[in-house]
């Protein structure tokens, strides 16, 4: 138990400082903090400048609730408790595998510092990808996720910031499904992920910007904004009554797996989902509404 708690103190103590040394530095381009800024700037002012819904104001429904949500998520959840739980649970893992003769680094089916570093950033990207798609699957179906879902879709009018409105549990579940497939390929460098997770939040932000572009033949591989704005639909079809349109950054596993779902021109529909009337619309309310919803 001791050494669980010493991990946790690290963790705490880990995160902190690395906060703090990416407010006070801005001379490395994989600033998360600073990157995110500049991204949010960027996608917001493409969204004033081609507004899809021109009767949408910049300052939309919710816009500074997702704001907040997208600071806290991105980063303090991290130093309140993801980075310390997730510590924690791999090292469990890693204990439970060693009691059984295993360990992670045995279930490597290969090493990507032993590949070109674009092929192994692919591999990455797309593994990653296609977890999360299933995970976010498993969120729309499970009721039990669903609850903790809910917060994303209770958004009411799309833009940048609502890519980062998410319930404080989310992570935990993805980060869990994503663990041991990133623990086989093998371990990353710092700068590598970043590139592909700069690469998620530019077009998690434009998938939910206020712009009305679908990237032409490039729709079929990456997700974008006319196509996720059919996910918040809160009229679903019939034969998809868990939802549609699940990748985060890709689209061609909705297209591989049939669940795309683009009928018309989605600029104008209505969005979130049955019984958001009675969704709370503060943030303490929304995060503590899966404890208290009896459905």
């Amino acid at each position: 138990m001791e050494k669980y708690i010493n991990i946790i103190k690290k963790s705490y103590s880990g995160y902190w400082n690395y906060l703090k040394h990416e407010l006070i530095s801005i001379n490395h381009w994989d600033n998360f903090f600073y990157g995110l800024i500049v991204i949010s700037l960027v996608v917001w002012f493409l969204e004033i400048i081609f507004p899809w819904r021109k009767n949408q104001s910049i300052f939309r429904k919710d816009f500074w609730l997702d704001t907040f949500y997208m600071f806290f998520n991105f980063f303090l959840l991290n130093l309140i408790v993801l980075i310390a739980l997730s510590n924690t649970a791999a090292e469990l893992l890693n204990d439970g595998l060693k009691n059984i003769g295993l360990s992670v680094s045995k279930l490597q089916l290969f090493d990507v510092d032993d590949l070109p570093k674009w092929l192994g950033l692919f591999i990455f990207f797309l593994v990653s990808d296609f977890v999360q798609w299933n995970t976010h699957r498993l969120l729309h179906r499970v009721p039990f996720l669903w609850n903790f879902h809910k917060v994303h879709h209770s958004v009411k009018e799309m833009g940048f910031a609502a890519h980062l409105r998410y319930h404080w549990m989310e992570p935990v579940v993805y980060k869990s499904f994503l663990y041991i497939p990133i623990a086989i390929i093998g371990g990353f460098d710092a700068q590598d992920v970043a590139i592909v997770y700069f690469f998620s939040i530019v077009i998690g932000h434009l998938n939910h910007a206020n712009l009305g572009w679908d990237y032409g033949f490039l729709k079929y591989i990456f997700n974008n904004p006319k196509m996720h704005i059919w996910h918040h639909a809160k009229e679903l079809p019939k034969h998809a009554r868990y939802g549609v349109n699940y990748g985060l950054t890709l689209s061609i596993w909705d297209y591989i797996f049939k669940t795309d779902y683009i009928p018309h021109n989605g600029k104008d529909i209505e969005l979130g989902f049955n019984g958001d009337e009675t969704f709370p619309k503060d943030f303490i309310s929304q995060e503590i509404y899966p404890l208290n919803d009896k459905s």
